[in-house]
């Protein structure tokens, strides 16, 4: 185990040649997706010689050719011709590199408990080929306390020792896919090491691949935390504005009024907005993981326990506010025509992970909806090529996501063509346009 302060003279040399080095240290990212991707490219970028791991043979093989469609950014092929970036499924490549990044996935399961199962196979893959000198980062989204506890044991499988042998620390990825404003390369970070040495060895890492501030934190548990802590202020201020627009749908107040008018305070007030639920890779899932911990301490929070559950049954709350407008118009769920626009869980990206609109989904088919559905993002899972065709006879649209492409709908014809009622999901269309055209508006408090 890990032993503050105990260093060879050869594992001094080796992280001393490493410390000198920055402008041309080998990287090792494993995990090619949305987060391990750009740090590849940025790391390339950055004159940094890559080695990209993934156990996915398809996207390897995908990636090497150019081929490959996912959510997350392309390998630029320029590095990938000028042999700046390699990508395969031999972890023996890590031998060779001097710090190594770890970018898998930390998603929880069906009844929402963490699964760190990703992490854990990406450590005991990497174990076997982890060299003196080394430093390990893990990126990947964790409760306080895995780094430590879970991934360094793992890691030490192969007789090194953390801290004395190989360095640790904990940077948790930042990232917002489809933002062209901030990405992986300015968004500022945080980073914790096991130790005072793994602590410097990261900081020079990222120094030489960010244009962006690093905080250090005095610990990993700290570093880990913060993540934790950010994305659940986010889930609990959505889940306040959710259910006030719940409460305000009751009391007949326009709950996006109130949230405009509360921000003209020039301090003290932060606005958020309702919608129809929370979806992605952080916001739903990281609640759970400090949830879990907590409680595995003898702690248990009811803010966050309480916050997710408002923001998870937003789809039921819509998909009974369509009842009701249904009633009104006097036509059932059954067999009504419904346009359903956007799958994804955000605008301008093709990502479903955790998307609440699988959910409002699964309900209108159920009910037995006659679904037509349009994602510009996800044409494999849309039922028409267009978003006229998906429009064309619909009695209800349904928005879900709010895709820039479905910023120009002409209510107007849509009501010529049979439309009846717009049902705004994510409170993006012009409330008294809709109304002018003379169909029945339903959004998330309004």
């Amino acid at each position: 185990m890990y032993t503050e302060g105990m260093k060879t003279t050869e594992d001094r040399s080796s992280m001393s040649a490493m410390r000198q080095s920055t402008d041309t240290l080998r990287v090792g990212v494993v995990g090619l997706g949305y987060v391990g991707v750009p740090l590849v490219n940025l790391a390339a970028r950055k004159q940094h010689p890559v080695v990209g791991i993934d156990v996915d043979t398809k996207k390897i093989a995908s990636l090497n050719t150019g081929a490959y469609k996912g959510t997350e950014l392309y390998i630029q092929p320029e590095y990938l011709h000028k042999q700046q970036v390699s990508v395969g499924v031999d972890f023996s490549a890590l031998r060779a590199v001097d710090v190594i990044v770890i970018c898998v996935p930390t998603p929880v399961t069906k009844d929402f408990h963490p699964n760190l199962e990703p992490v854990k196979n990406a450590c005991k893959a990497i174990a076997p080929h982890l060299q003196k000198g080394q430093l390990v980062v893990l990126e990947s989204t964790v409760n306080p306390g895995v780094t430590r506890s879970i991934v360094v044991p793992l890691l030490e499988h192969a007789g090194l020792q953390a801290g004395r042998d190989f360095s640790v620390a904990h940077c948790p990825e930042r990232i917002n896919p489809g933002d062209t404003k901030w990405n992986v390369s300015n968004i500022p970070r945080v980073v914790g090491g096991l130790n005072q040495q793994s602590l410097e060895l990261a900081q020079q890492f990222y120094a030489s691949v960010l244009d962006a501030p690093l905080k250090p934190m005095q610990t990993l548990e700290e570093a880990e935390a913060v993540k934790i802590v950010e994305n659940s202020f986010r889930d609990i201020n959505i889940a306040f504005v959710n259910e006030l627009a719940r409460s305000f749908t009751r009391l007949n107040i326009d709950v996006v009024n109130v949230i405009e008018g509360a921000s003209t305070k020039p301090f003290s007030f932060l606005a958020h907005y309702p919608g129809m639920g929370v979806g992605g890779h952080c916001i739903p899932v990281d609640p759970y993981y400090l949830i879990e911990q907590a409680r595995a301490n003898g702690f248990y929070h009811d803010f966050l326990s309480l916050a997710r559950r408002i923001n998870n049954d937003m789809p039921s709350f819509l998909f009974d506010r369509l009842g009701v407008a249904l009633n009104e118009h006097k036509l059932p769920v059954n067999g009504t025509p419904v346009a359903l626009l956007g799958l994804s869980y955000k605008p301008g990206v093709g990502d479903t992970r955790e998307s609440p609109a699988l959910v409002l989904l699964e309900k209108l088919q159920s009910a037995g909806a006659d679904l037509h559905i349009f994602d510009p993002y996800i044409p494999e899972r849309s039922t028409g090529t267009s978003l006229n065709s998906a429009l064309k006879g619909a009695k209800v649209l349904v928005l879900a996501t709010a895709h820039p492409e479905f910023g120009a709908l002409d209510f107007m014809a849509l009501k010529q063509d049979g439309l009846e009622i717009v049902v705004d999901g994510r409170n993006f269309f012009d409330k008294s346009a809709v109304q002018a055209a003379g169909l029945t508006y339903v959004g998330v408090g309004r």
